[in-house]
């Protein structure tokens, strides 16, 4: 006794239903790989190149009322901008903030800025370089 078959001749009513969903779906999956692929190279790209200062406390010596930091900043010839540096006391309360603007042709500036502090700051910490 043979048992009858479910499945339909092959080659004969066309592609399934099935296998047209699959490649839709396959399509879809491509392109929208696609997309996220330029979008993450977009942003990838935007924050390498945009990159313009970057920089990094080499010293720093405190006294009462102020904290000398020696700075160093590497950016594009040209480039303007400006790096944030903030001293902190012992307990960790913040006692002194400041901008340190960075202009000229230069790549590479070693510099000794000047933080005053509302008391003894014990660190002095770069907070960031930023452009324009």
């Amino acid at each position: 006794m043979s048992t009858a078959s479910t499945r339909l001749p092959e080659g004969r009513y066309g592609r399934s239903s099935d296998e047209r969903a699959d490649r839709k779906l396959r399509v879809a999956a491509a392109v929208l790989g696609a997309a996220l692929l330029a979008l993450v190279g977009y942003f990838a790209y935007h924050y390498v190149a945009q990159t313009e200062i970057s920089a990094q406390v080499i010293t720093f010596e405190s006294s009462d009322d102020a904290v000398k930091v020696h700075l160093e900043v590497h950016k594009d010839a040209g480039a303007d901008g400006y790096c944030s540096v903030r001293s902190q006391a012992a307990d960790g309360t913040e006692v002194g903030r400041a901008d340190f603007r960075f202009t000229g042709s230069a790549t590479r500036i070693d510099k000794v800025v000047t933080l005053r502090t509302t008391a003894r700051g014990t660190t002095a910490e770069l907070l960031g370089c930023h452009a324009g």
